[in-house]
């Protein structure tokens, strides 16, 4: 096996997890062979090196080149350039990074690894606000100081458009009243496809944001309203469910915000990411979450929120 942890570039996780909660967060570039610079969280990288020997297998998703054995696990191993569809030399894919995200390892060939960057989440933006190519696979978008952008994966999207969207099984109603609503936030469209639908099956009514800004901005005016009708907050929203990583303002802060204003005593708050590690557990367990959940599992998802919500 020729991948070798890169510890110059992915050390001090400890640092890192204490940035997520000061709005900061650190981002591995990368290219596919175009003058187009990519990023992914450094969370979500759990090793950098050069492309091992990859076994190809038939009937593989497109994008898929074939699966690798890593440790003793076998995973699959995805080249990130036709898969995004971009017209690329032949030949690339000599580095491979491997992720680790809700539960799944899996191998991105790309180009060529960077630099790691970092950066206020005021700074990243929603890719509907800046005209960028493969807009479904990106959740969003940096301008770097020199001018230059940096498109953000959206790595939930990719895997469910490589191998699927995950089956919801059956999730028996919640014993709750009709009027009971959850508020949820995730800047990704392929999460708040999936939790709309748990919610739907736990017969719950439901808002939602798409990012932490836009949700503690509508949240502020939920309570606001509640506060004029003299209005317990919790008639309108039962409970919170924050996604970690989002444009503008991540899940801690968001957190942070809710569990400091009065108004929302009594909502529980529970943080459900793809971001699954302990560190990242203990980070939301600091700003007050009460519950931490990863990405995705219906069941788990179902089960978490059961308690919280009903009567």
């Amino acid at each position: 096996m020729n991948v070798v942890e890169n510890k110059n570039l992915l050390d001090s996780v400890d640092a890192r997890t204490r940035l997520a909660g000061s709005n900061k967060m650190e981002i591995l570039l990368f290219t596919l062979g175009t003058r187009e610079i990519f990023g992914i969280n450094v969370f979500k990288v759990r090793e950098v090196g050069r492309t091992p020997h990859i076994t190809r297998t038939p009937n593989m998703p497109h994008g898929v080149e074939g699966l690798i054995s890593l440790r003793g696990n076998v995973i699959p191993v995805l080249s990130l350039a036709p898969f995004m569809h971009l017209d690329t030399q032949p030949g690339l894919g000599k580095t491979m990074m491997v992720a680790e995200y809700s539960k799944r390892t899996l191998g991105f060939l790309v180009h060529d690894v960077d630099r790691i960057i970092r950066v206020d989440w005021e700074r990243v933006k929603a890719p509907e606000s800046v005209l960028t190519a493969n807009q479904g696979l990106i959740t969003a978008v940096i301008e770097l100081e020199s001018g230059g952008l940096v498109s953000i994966l959206d790595v939930e999207q990719i895997l469910a458009n490589a191998f699927g969207e995950a089956m919801i099984v059956d999730i028996p109603p919640a014993r709750v009243d009709p009027e009971t609503s959850v508020f949820f936030v995730d800047d990704s469209s392929v999460a708040r496809r999936k939790i709309s639908e748990v919610l739907d099956k736990l017969g719950v009514r439901h808002k939602h944001a798409t990012n932490g800004m836009e949700a503690w901005t509508r949240l502020q005016g939920i309570a606001a309203h509640a506060l004029q009708m003299n209005r317990n907050i919790r008639d309108d929203v039962r409970l919170i469910l924050v996604d970690a990583e989002m444009p503008e303002m991540d899940g801690y802060v968001l957190t942070k915000n809710i569990k400091s204003d009065p108004r929302f005593e009594g909502v529980p708050v529970v943080m459900h990411s793809s971001l699954s590690s302990e560190a990242n557990r203990a980070m939301g367990k600091s700003v007050g979450v009460d519950a931490y959940v990863a990405k995705f599992d219906a069941e788990a998802l179902a089960d978490t929120l059961r308690p919280l919500i009903e009567r």
